[in-house]
């Protein structure tokens, strides 16, 4: 089954593409790869949820990490079809970076992180499993939870 047709199966909407907060571009493509720049918690809405924001392990629980990681996922997923004109032009997901915005004494990143990397696998199946670096931050833009930036192999 096609991305495109997994994406209407799940039931998901993609967003608007998020317009570059500073002097960047939101994607670049260099012959078969694209990077799509770091992506927010953003919600349909183009906003941060109050509970999308601080620290994990303080203001913001697991779950709602996760869910923030996931939403993440979703806009670098309208980011990638804005850069191609549809997820069946991704041949592959390559890697995730993620940032984690992490209290000092809270390690459970991967997990949190897993919202946007099982979203992936959802929406691209086997195409979807890619590598993944998770990090635990002290702050990020906008006090934001979860940040994540991603690289697709072109078809």
């Amino acid at each position: 089954m096609s991305a495109e047709m997994r994406l209407k199966e799940l039931g998901l909407q993609l967003p608007a593409p998020a317009a570059a907060l500073a002097n960047y571009v939101p994607f670049t493509i260099s012959g078969k790869i694209l990077i799509v720049s770091g992506q927010l918690a953003f919600g349909a809405d183009g906003k941060l949820a109050p509970e999308h924001c601080g620290k994990l392990g303080a203001q913001v629980s697991p779950e709602a990490g996760r869910e923030a990681a996931r939403l993440c996922a979703i806009n670098l997923i309208a980011q990638a079809r804005a850069a191609t004109g549809s997820l069946d032009a991704i041949a592959r997901v390559l890697k995730l970076g993620a940032f984690v915005n992490a209290a000092p004494d809270f390690t459970a990143i991967a997990p949190v992180v897993n919202g946007a990397s099982d979203l992936m696998v959802d929406v691209f199946g086997d195409k979807g499993r890619h590598a993944r670096a998770a990090v635990g931050v002290a702050v990020l833009p906008l006090d934001s939870a979860v940040e994540i930036e991603a690289w697709f192999e072109l078809a």
